[in-house]
C-alpha cells in the first residue's frame, strides 16, 4: 500500500527544505545536554490562590525550573519509549514543526522510540483514535501551515470518566509521554491530567506547548506563543493593503475587526505595523469604563477633524473581544444569559423568534433594555440568536465591526447640517480571523516551534512532568535561544466560572503600562490626523536575513531599554 501524498504549491516544496535552526544547547542533541533544577518558581498566583492550588495540585505543585545546559557527559537513554501528541484548540502556523522537533529528539536519541499523534484533538486520547508518525509521512508537513496532519479540537478532559479512559487507553497504548500542544485552557488540562497520573502512580510524563495566535497566553515565563508571528504578519498586510488603497481611493471608512477573542494583542501588533488612523484596545477601554456611547463618541470626533480639513478616509481596528470590554456590555451578556438559562424552557415553548425576542427583552432591567433597544436591530439578534453549546452569547459572532459603523454613520447623520455626512461617509467593514491561523510559518515560527518540539523531547526523556516546554532570550538569533521548562502550575490562578472555583493557566491582557503599549500612544495622535500608513507587504520566507528573520515589534519592544527601532 503506497502512502498518499499531499498536495503542496511551489512555496510549500522550497519550504520543505528549510531546516530550523536549534539553539545550540543542542547541538550534539539530547543526550549531551544536562538539566539544571532551578529554584522554585515563583507562582503567578495570589497567596490564597497559592494556597487552594497546593491542597488541588499535591504531586506537581512547587517544581523547580528546568535549565538545559550543555554536557561533556553523554546520557543515552537505552529504554524506548512511546510518546503521544495531541493538538488542542485552534489552529496557529507552525503546528507541525512542533511535531518534526519532538520526532527528531526522540529518534536521534533513540531510534527505536515512538512517536504517535492522536487525531482529532483531545477527543481522540478518549477515542483512541491515533495514527503512528513516521519520517516518511511527516516530511511533506515539515514548515507547513495548519493542524491538519492530525487534525484539532477543543473537548476538555474534565470529569471522573474521562480521565479514567483516558488513564486506560494510555496504558493499553503503553505511552510513556503525552504532549500537549495548546493555549490557556489547553495547558490547564495539561495540568490536570500531569496531576492526575501522579496521583494514580503512573510513571508517565505530561508535557505542554504554548500555542495560540491571540498571544494572551504570555507571562515572565513564554515570552511569546508560536503563531502569533506568523498570524499578526498575515494580518498586517492585508491590513497595510488596504491602508495603501485608502490613501489611493480617498473616500471610504474602513472598520476592521481582528482575531483575539480575549485579549487586544493582536490589534495592538498591526497597528504598530501599519499605524492606522484609529485603534480600539479593549484593555484600555475596560481602564477607563467606557461606555458604547463613549467609543462610538470618541471614534466620530477623529471622523469629523479629518473631515474638516478634507479627510473623509481613513482605517479603524477592533479587537474581536471588544464587547466584553465594556463594562455595560458584558453586564448586558451576562443578563442574557442568565435570563436565557433560566427561562430556556419557557422561551423554547415559543414559535416566532420576535416573541422570543420579546420574552427576554422584557425581562432585562430598564438601563440594559434601553442599551439593547440602541443598538442596530441585526445585532440585537445576533446577541440572542447565536449561543455556544452552553447557552451563552458568541460573541466571536457578534459583528462588532458593523456595529460600530451603524452607530457611528447614526452619530454623524445627527451631528450635520442638511446630510452634510450622507454623501461623505462611505464605509466598508471586514473580519479577519480565519485567514491568521493556518499560514505557512515564518522564519521565526519554524525555528521557534521546531524548538519547542525538541525541547519537549529533552524534557520528557530526563522524566520530567507537568512543565511547559519553555524557549527564552526570543530577540537573539535562535542559536542563543534558552531552553527548559517551566512548571504549569506556576502559571494557574483561580477564577470563578459559572459560580465555581476554576483552575485555569493566567490569561494575559495588553499590559497598559508596557512598552508596546505606551509606544502606540506615544504616535496614535498622529496616526490619526496623518496618513502615516505603512505597507509591511507579505510575509518574506527567503532574502536579507533583516527582513525573513524579523520578529514582532511587541516582543522587540517588550525585551528594548527604549523605544528605539
Amino acid at each position: 500500500m503506497t502512502k498518499k501524498s499531499i498536495n503542496i504549491s511551489e512555496l510549500q516544496a522550497e519550504r520543505k527544505k528549510f531546516k530550523p535552526v536549534l539553539p545550540d544547547v543542542f547541538k550534539k542533541g539530547v543526550a549531551c545536554i544536562s538539566p539544571v533544577k532551578g529554584k522554585t518558581v515563583r507562582s503567578l498566583a495570589s497567596v490564597t490562590d497559592q494556597s487552594k492550588l497546593k491542597e488541588i495540585f499535591k504531586n506537581t505543585y512547587g517544581l523547580p525550573k528546568i535549565t538545559f545546559r550543555k554536557s561533556r557527559s553523554v546520557i543515552v537513554f537505552k529504554t524506548p519509549v512511546k510518546v503521544a501528541i495531541v493538538f488542542s484548540g485552534g489552529q496557529a502556523p507552525g503546528g507541525h514543526n512542533v511535531i518534526a522537533g519532538l520526532f527528531d529528539g526522540l529518534r536521534e536519541n533513540n531510534k527505536k522510540n515512538i512517536l504517535i499523534g492522536y487525531i482529532g484533538g483531545p477527543s481522540g486520547i478518549l477515542k483512541n483514535k491515533y495514527k503512528t508518525i513516521s519520517k516518511e509521512i511527516l516530511k511533506d508537513y515539515r514548515n507547513t501551515g495548519g493542524f491538519d496532519f492530525i487534525q484539532s479540537g477543543r473537548t476538555k478532559i474534565e470529569t471522573p470518566e474521562q480521565f479514567s479512559l483516558l488513564k486506560n487507553n494510555l496504558l493499553a497504548n503503553k505511552v510513556d509521554a503525552l504532549v500537549i500542544v495548546g493555549g490557556d485552557d489547553s495547558n490547564t488540562n495539561a495540568a490536570m491530567i500531569a496531576e492526575y497520573l501522579k496521583k494514580k502512580n503512573l510513571d508517565k510524563c505530561v508535557i505542554g506547548v504554548p500555542k495560540t495566535i491571540d498571544g494572551d497566553l504570555k507571562n515572565k515565563h513564554v515570552e511569546i506563543s508560536f503563531g502569533f508571528d506568523t498570524a499578526t504578519k498575515i494580518y498586517s498586510e492585508l491590513v497595510g493593503n488596504i491602508c495603501r488603497d485608502v490613501n489611493s481611493a480617498r473616500k471610504y471608512w474602513h472598520f476592521v475587526r481582528l482575531m483575539g477573542r480575549s485579549a487586544s494583542h493582536i490589534t495592538l501588533e498591526v497597528s504598530l505595523k501599519t499605524q492606522p488612523n484609529i485603534v480600539l484596545i479593549g484593555e484600555e477601554i475596560l481602564a477607563k469604563s467606557m461606555t458604547l456611547s463613549k467609543v462610538v463618541e470618541n471614534i466620530t470626533d477623529v471622523i469629523v477633524k479629518r473631515s474638516y480639513i478634507g479627510k473623509n478616509f481613513g482605517v479603524i481596528l477592533i479587537p474581536e473581544g471588544l464587547i466584553e470590554f465594556i463594562p455595560e456590555m458584558k453586564e448586558l451578556i451576562v443578563a442574557i444569559n442568565d435570563i436565557l438559562s433560566v427561562s430556556i424552557h419557557d422561551i423554547a415553548k415559543l414559535n416566532s423568534f420576535e416573541g422570543k425576542e420579546n420574552f427576554v427583552l422584557n425581562k432585562l432591567p430598564s438601563k440594559l433594555y434601553n442599551l439593547i433597544k440602541s443598538l442596530p436591530a441585526n445585532i440585537t439578534s445576533q446577541f440572542l440568536l447565536d449561543r455556544d453549546p452552553h447557552g451563552n452569547v458568541q460573541l466571536s459572532f457578534i459583528d462588532t465591526e458593523k456595529l460600530l459603523l451603524e452607530m457611528v454613520h447614526k452619530e454623524l447623520l445627527k451631528l450635520g447640517e442638511a446630510g452634510e455626512y450622507k454623501d461623505k461617509f462611505l464605509s466598508v467593514s471586514h473580519f479577519f480571523g480565519y485567514e491568521g491561523r493556518c499560514g505557512i510559518p515564518s522564519n521565526f515560527d519554524a525555528n521557534y516551534t521546531y524548538a519547542l518540539g525538541y525541547n519537549a523531547s529533552a524534557l520528557l526523556l530526563n522524566g520530567f512532568t507537568g512543565y511547559l516546554s519553555s524557549i527564552k532570550n526570543l530577540v537573539k538569533p535562535p542559536k542563543q535561544w534558552e531552553c527548559g521548562g517551566i512548571p504549569l502550575t506556576t502559571m494557574m490562578n483561580i477564577e470563578k466560572r459559572d459560580g465555581k472555583d476554576k483552575f485555569v493557566v493566567q490569561k494575559a491582557l495588553v499590559d497598559l503600562s508596557g512598552k508596546p503599549f505606551k509606544k502606540f500612544v506615544e504616535n496614535r495622535d498622529e496616526w490619526s490626523m496623518t496618513e502615516s500608513y505603512i505597507s509591511p507587504g507579505p510575509m518574506q520566507y527567503f532574502g536579507p536575513k533583516k527582513i525573513i528573520n524579523m520578529i514582532t515589534k511587541t516582543l522587540r519592544y517588550e525585551h528594548s531599554k527604549g523605544f528605539c527601532e
